[in-house]
């Protein structure tokens, strides 16, 4: 093949041109069908160049990509139409040492110019041929890119941003941190970590849908882009938290009046489709290098912090501090003692008597759960109930708390005890994440226990707030036998009203108002409309915390059911309740002090 400087139109020819000429040539046939291939590649761009890097073959891919037609190209020197000026001396020198010493122009990926300017990638690769007369034809083989380019620059876009805010996203949040860090702690400066969480955005997200809870996500976003802008930073951690990255700052006062800055983007309501949203956020604070030198630490300080601030009432902030550190250590530690204590056995149930006081009798008792780690001591269910809520370990434990119980009451079946009826108490946890209902009718079966003996605790709050599913389950439960109270009773929502709607055979009053009811006369009016309210809804009242016997004399007179405090009983373990009952069923209560 030979292509010549005085005869451009012979590769620039057509393929109707082509098609139109009939030779018995062959070598003009194949030269033919090669010119229609290399014209008809679509994103392949191939450029002839003379000796002097003037144009004398240019493909209509060429003028694709590069945005000049043959016409306009034929002539005209390499460097003036593609190439950049910042690489122009480099190519010519390339071309120059190419043709003096044979040294290659190596393939590579460029950023070529097109002709209104923009830039274009291409894979470039390089031919040089030898003419018998010595003449020598550079060819450029350039395969666009820009579809390749546009694919990985998506695929990064997605890896670092999130694509509902718009904002970087956690991964890009985590390098950037890092970075900051670095460069922080190489310049001696500090910096702030803010950890932003929406406050009850879950409740928007269930009550009024996924799509508005988007569009308040990118309200918010802006609001928030608002006020942290460059040198600092601002990310969509996910979900409904957000966190940004304060750069150099002097120390918390200055903190504290960007905290307020951001604060006051939520004083006004957020407008989605001609409505008004009132939101609120919680803020940990975290600062470097006193709270953490590195990501990991600074993003768990501001986070406990945040916890904190949520812990205080919410629409406030935080900043970490020691106290923070060592509840958090100790949370960790209680963690830990819960999961050895559930796979060592170390947890223990405790009866405490529920007494009837009409009849003196003891006919049910309520489930305590005590902890005594190989170590020694006792760990307060007050501290690890709690740990146990926050870290999901409850269901695990009501799971354990149902089988020993069930187990017990079998083993109590051919004694004296044989239909005693003991009261476990139960987290919402175990409604919402689990089928409850079906693993107690379940394990009542497996051990052979009437559905009547084993009843079930639920606080106030716990029963008002449960959705229709876990009162589903509740009333299943009912309708099968089950005995359900509603602990605490007073404590929370107290509203008397909503327990007509409730699945319940208990009602346990809590002990405060018992407390208090002695020296106060409206908490005494509140308790003995609580008892009377509960008579009427055929409900048996309980009274907690009885330990004196002034309180049992007024328990009684209020016409309160039962009752339970240390006034008649300590939680003891399964033996000594059993010797305990043994020597006081069947008599009087007032016999037994």
């Amino acid at each position: 093949m030979s292509i010549n400087t005085p005869k451009p139109s012979r590769p620039s020819k057509t393929m109707a041109d082509a098609s139109a000429q009939t030779t018995d040539d062959p070598l003009a046939n194949d030269e033919d069908r090669f010119f229609q291939l290399i014209e008809q590649l679509p994103m392949v761009a191939v450029q002839g160049y003379d000796r002097e890097r003037r144009v004398i073959y240019w493909n209509q891919a060429s003028t694709r990509i590069y945005g000049y037609s043959a016409d306009e190209a034929l002539g005209r020197r390499l460097e003036d139409l593609i190439i950049p000026h910042r690489m122009r001396d480099e190519v010519i020198e390339a071309h120059r040492v190419w043709l003096a010493e044979g040294v290659a122009i190596p393939s590579a990926e460029l950023e070529l110019r097109h002709r209104d300017g923009h830039t274009v990638p291409v894979y470039s690769s390089h031919v040089l041929l030898r003419q018998a007369s010595g003449a020598c034809e550079m060819f450029c083989i350039d395969v666009c890119l820009q579809e390749q380019k546009r694919a990985e620059q998506k695929l990064v876009r997605q890896a670092h941003y999130d694509g509902l805010t718009g904002l970087p996203n956690r991964f890009s949040m985590e390098q950037e941190l890092a970075c900051r860090i670095t460069r922080a702690g190489n310049e001696g400066q500090r910096l702030a970590l803010l950890f932003i969480d929406l406050d009850e955005f879950k409740l928007i997200n269930d009550t009024l849908g996924h799509d508005l809870g988007d569009q308040l996500l990118q309200a918010v976003a802006a609001r928030l882009a608002l006020v942290v802008g460059p040198p600092n930073w601002l990310s969509h951690f996910g979900g409904d938290e957000f966190v940004a990255i304060l750069a150099d700052v002097d120390g918390r006062p200055e903190v504290e009046g960007f905290l307020q800055s951001l604060r006051d983007q939520f004083a006004d309501c957020l407008v989605v489709d001609g409505v008004d949203y009132a939101l609120s956020a919680s803020i940990g604070v975290s600062l470097f290098p006193d709270d953490g030198r590195d990501s990991r630490s600074l993003m768990g300080a501001a986070d406990a912090a945040m916890h904190q601030a949520k812990a205080r009432g919410r629409d406030g902030y935080c900043f970490f501090s020691q106290a923070i550190s060592d509840q958090l250590h100790r949370h960790q530690k209680v963690v830990t003692l819960i999961r050895q204590g559930l796979e060592r056995d170390w947890f223990q149930l405790y009866y405490q008597p529920q007494v009837d006081l009409r009849s003196g009798r003891i006919r049910s008792c309520e489930a305590l759960l005590r902890c005594f780690p190989a170590e020694g001591g006792a760990v307060s269910p007050a501290e690890f109930i709690p740990v146990a809520e926050k870290s999901g370990l409850i269901r695990e434990i009501g799971q354990w708390v149902l089988q020993q119980a069930c187990q017990q009451l079998a083993q109590w079946q051919t004694t004296p005890l044989a239909g005693l009826r003991v009261d476990i108490n139960v987290s919402a946890n175990q409604l919402i994440k689990q089928r409850f209902d079906d693993q107690v009718l379940e394990v009542t079966r497996q051990f052979g226990i009437p559905l009547k003996q084993l009843g079930l605790e639920l606080t106030e709050h716990e029963m008002m707030s449960s959705q229709d599913a876990e009162m589903a389950q509740l009333h299943r439960l009912y309708n099968a036998g089950g005995h359900i109270a509603i602990d605490d009773f007073g404590s929370g929502y107290s509203s008397l009203v909503y327990l007509r709607r409730l699945p319940l055979c208990t009602l346990k009053i809590d002990r405060l108002f018992l407390q208090n009811a002695l020296g106060n006369d409206a908490d005494m009016a509140i308790l003995e409309a609580i008892i009377q309210v509960g008579h009427r809804l055929g409900l048996t009242v309980l009274v907690e915390g009885v330990e004196t016997a002034e309180q049992d004399r007024l328990v009684r007179d209020l016409g309160c059911d039962a009752a339970q405090g240390f006034y008649y009983a300590l939680p003891m373990p399964a033996d000594e309740l059993v010797a305990f009952l043994a020597t006081t069923t069947g008599a009087d209560w007032s016999a037994f002090r």
